[in-house]
């Protein structure tokens, strides 16, 4: 069975407080983008080895045990009977690029087991194995716009539509990592709050009241990702902003974007769908 873990942007990203548990709440609106994995699992019957996982694609660093997709497995494993399965994931969703890739092929495979073996999990219980992987695991599981609280994995409804829009998604071949994205960030509490936002404000008004609290400390450590951000603006944006912490830029256009990049950035363009059908 083959599937197309997509990745997300965060639409505003507010981190309130740090928690006693070391993580910090936060809030966020997640919306998927079609910048996709492919993810292939089949039944191993060729091999006396539970799980075996290859790859393709960009480069993937790392021991099997932090792989999020092999966790996976071993929560599948630890509460139902599950055959011995091969993987192959060719990665195309760029790493530290704040666009949640490793989270989504993990909740796609969780899916795609559920489904292609009958597993007959719960919604809860899918959540909660999400939970345990990453704060925004659960959200893939889900895989429509949602408000995001907690950690990121408290999930609500929100009414926001991106449908007629173009959304451009550039990633400045720049590898930001979360850790050091909190070091430089202040927590803060915001008046108003990032629901309130969006039942109080357009989007045409979004450039001026909707932010990301990791884009201050981002900017500071990798300029060329303020000036990416610029860049997008330049070339007709209504909304531009940083995803989650970084170090993907995207851009919310009303006609199709026409702007020269580095070489060396990848980027993908999402379509309007009330234009694509």
């Amino acid at each position: 069975m083959l599937v197309f873990p997509n990745s997300k942007i965060n639409l505003g990203l507010h981190v309130i407080e740090k928690r006693e548990d070391g993580f910090h709440n936060i809030e966020t609106v997640f919306c998927p983008v079609k910048w996709c994995d492919a993810l292939e699992v089949i039944e191993n019957k060729e091999s006396k080895e539970d799980f075996i996982l290859t790859f393709s694609g960009t480069k993937i660093i790392g021991a099997l045990e932090t792989n999020l997709i092999y966790r996976a497995w071993k929560l599948i494993r630890e509460r139902k009977e599950v055959p011995a399965v091969r993987v192959h994931l060719h990665k195309n969703i760029p790493m530290g690029a704040g666009l949640g890739g490793g989270s989504s092929d993990a909740a796609f495979f969780i899916n795609l087991m559920n489904n292609a073996f009958d597993l007959r999990f719960s919604w809860e219980e899918k959540i909660d194995m999400g939970s345990q992987l990453g704060s925004d695991c659960s959200f893939f599981i889900k895989n429509k716009t949602c408000f995001a609280s907690g950690k990121g994995n408290e999930l609500s409804d929100i009414n926001v539509d991106l449908s007629t829009y173009y959304i451009l998604l550039v990633y400045p071949n720049i590898n930001s990592n979360t850790r050091e994205a909190y070091e430089g960030l202040i927590p803060k509490k915001h008046n108003p709050n990032l629901r309130n936002i969006f039942n109080t404000y357009r989007i045409g008004d979004w450039k001026n009241v909707l932010t990301n609290d990791f884009e201050t400390s981002i900017f500071k450590r990798y300029p060329e990702i303020e000036n990416l951000k610029k860049l997008i603006y330049d070339s007709g944006a209504i909304y531009a902003s940083m995803s989650g912490s970084g170090s993907s830029v995207f851009g919310i256009f009303k006609e199709e974007p026409s702007i020269l990049l580095p070489t060396s950035y990848q980027h993908c363009l999402q379509k309007p769908l009330a234009k694509v059908l």
